[in-house]
């Protein structure tokens, strides 16, 4: 499948080429958010190295991301809704770009860590309008279907394309090229943006106002519960360090529910759109996958390197058939989920997905690539392109054209909970694990190791388990206002 597939099933072929471009400008946004997330992980030791960072603040490189991320999604969801896509789609790519050229100068690790945190802050205006803009250009039920399975498989693959981009970089050239890389695709895609995406469809009367203090309430709050949870492995769950902001993060989100429920005359997210079975449902199965998904980054790259001693290219290179699957699965479904609704894609890959993990679950220190690896990548590969894809779908295609972002950016931010908590979740069990298991010499420490990624892994495959009972819940029908008509039944 090619982008002018979905160009022809979505206008006149005189605006075939423009929505091609556009296509390609929502995709490379995603792909630099995601790939960011991942990328400057294989890099940290020679960060730590070079600006002589201790393993706490080293952690902060990559949580100053993460919890800024995850705590401006809903509302960067929101201002796409209310200011236009195009115009915060260019303020996140703006910024995501200059953040990435002071992180990749920096030569102090309060510059690098200030750096990404504001990376965090364009990703999370970025992300959600990436989303908006597809959903609203791409409005008939098949083009909808192919332009999200693109956005899908490359959201997906991002994340593994990041493990070798980020060894070879790092190998090759210098940690610094982990964020620089950003600067000219991003002066790219400002440029692309600018001439290519439409301004979104135009709204009659005034513009609703924008529920600050429910925008205060939600950003905190999800900032200080991701914050407590990337902590939490540090200084463990008892410490004050990790109950205090965990205790007020969930107090700020009880009284933004609060808010939402009773004093906002513009919610931030409209409580009703719970009760739309698709957006809930499919909610909550992003949460399990994405939470498998991205653990299994985190753990495979460890057995890779830990267990069976891959250098950092050849550990990348490992990572191209899980990408490959992740694509292939999330193109290769479009077609599927208008025809059929995304409940049997989501439960058909959810299913590969587990089968896959149980089977990589199972590698130790004999492990070969070939027999013992390969197989377990492209059965989770394909599984979760797939489920990408029609959680997408599900989660968006209920709601109206003017809620698109809040539906874009309540996606993402379920997602992003999901990767943060499912990984906290598995590296406190696994950790466990490695302890008890742990004896003398290097080959009873290796056996320990492959023990508590295996473990991990298992549990990685019991959320993918989860995912496929919430994909019970969601509706069959699918295209542009079916899911609302079926949620009512």
């Amino acid at each position: 499948m090619t982008a002018s597939t979905v160009q022809t099933a979505a206008a006149p072929a005189g605006a075939g080429q423009r929505l091609g471009i556009v296509l390609a400008a929502c995709c490379l946004g995603q792909f630099m958010n995601v790939l960011d997330a991942s990328v400057v992980n294989v890099a940290l030791p020679v960060i730590a190295e070079e600006l002589r960072l201790d393993r706490h603040h080293l952690q902060l490189v990559n949580n100053a991301y993460t919890v800024v991320v995850c705590g401006f999604l809903l509302l960067g969801g929101r201002l796409a809704d209310l200011f236009g896509q195009r115009r915060v789609f260019l303020a996140g790519v703006g910024l995501f770009t200059l953040a990435s050229a002071v992180g990749g100068a920096a030569h102090s690790p309060a510059t690098l860590i200030l750096a990404r945190a504001f990376q965090g802050l364009g990703a999370a205006v970025m992300a959600p309008a990436t989303l908006t803009v597809l959903g609203t250009t791409f409005t008939r039920p098949e083009a909808r279907a192919k332009a999200f399975g693109w956005w899908s498989g490359v959201s997906g693959a991002a994340g593994a394309v990041g493990v070798l981009a980020g060894g070879a970089i790092t190998e090759w050239l210098s940690w610094r090229w982990t964020l620089l890389i950003n600067v000219p695709i991003g002066i790219a895609l400002f440029v692309t943006v600018c001439c290519a995406v439409p301004r979104g469809p135009h709204r009659d009367g005034p513009r609703p106002g924008l529920d600050l203090p429910g925008a205060v309430a939600v950003t905190l709050g999800l900032m200080a519960v991701v914050c407590a949870v990337a902590e939490a492995h540090t200084y463990g769950w008892m410490s004050p360090v990790v109950l205090v902001p965990l205790v007020g993060g969930v107090a700020l989100l009880a009284l933004f529910v609060l808010i939402q429920a009773r004093f906002a005359a513009h919610p931030l997210v409209p409580l009703g759109v719970f009760r739309i079975r698709s957006v809930a449902a499919a909610n909550l199965v992003a949460f399990f996958s994405v939470a498998a998904l991205f653990s299994t980054f985190y753990f495979f790259t460890l057995l890779l390197q830990n267990v069976l001693g891959y250098s950092p290219v050849r550990t990348g290179l490992s990572y191209l058939p899980l990408s490959a699957g992740i694509a292939l699965g999330g193109w290769g479904v479009s077609s599927l989920v208008p025809r059929i609704g995304p409940r049997p894609v989501l439960m058909s890959g959810l299913s590969l997905s587990c089968l896959g993990l149980l089977w990589l679950a199972r590698a130790d220190a004999h492990a070969t690539y070939v027999a013992d690896l390969l197989g377990p990548a492209l059965l989770l590969g394909f599984g979760m392109g797939a489920v990408l894809n029609a959680t997408t779908n599900a989660a968006t295609a209920g709601l109206p054209v003017h809620q698109a972002g809040l539906g874009s950016g309540l996606l993402n931010a379920t997602r992003q909970l999901g990767s943060a908590l499912g990984l906290v979740t598995l590296a406190a069990l696994s950790a466990h694990r490695i302890d008890e298991a742990s004896g003398p010499g290097p080959s009873a420490s290796v056996q320990a190791l492959a023990s508590g990624y295996g473990l991990a892994l298992t549990g990685a495959a019991a959320f993918t388990a989860a995912g496929l009972l919430a994909a019970l819940a969601v509706p069959r029908a699918c295209g542009q206002g079916g899911f609302q008509a079926f949620s009512r039944r």
